[in-house]
């Protein structure tokens, strides 16, 4: 499992820009199974996703294909973990590794 720091470099004008773009991103990797949950940051500085993917270096090429990335709007901070608890409605996620 994965959690994604989403860190914007760019003035919040060009992320706006850019939102639909990163929407459709989202959306095609929903469809796919890889992101699980995501937001914005409050502030707005940024935001999280959640992920699974079969290795750091697939989920790094995926989001290789995010618009706040091919345009140096945004940054990723990729952080692994291993999830062994989790709260009763999200309790699928560990697909019974628990």
């Amino acid at each position: 499992m994965y959690l994604i720091l989403v860190n914007y470099v760019k003035p919040l004008s060009v992320i706006d820009e850019l939102l639909p773009a990163h929407r459709k991103f989202l959306e095609t990797n929903y469809q796919a199974g890889v992101f699980l949950l995501s937001g914005p940051r409050e502030p707005r500085t940024g935001g999280i996703i959640m992920a699974q993917a079969g290795s750091r270096w697939e989920l790094a090429a995926i989001l290789e294909q995010d618009p706040f990335v091919t345009e140096g709007a945004a940054t990723y901070e990729i952080i692994e973990f291993k999830a062994t608890r989790t709260g009763k409605a999200i309790r699928f996620l560990l697909d019974g590794e628990c």
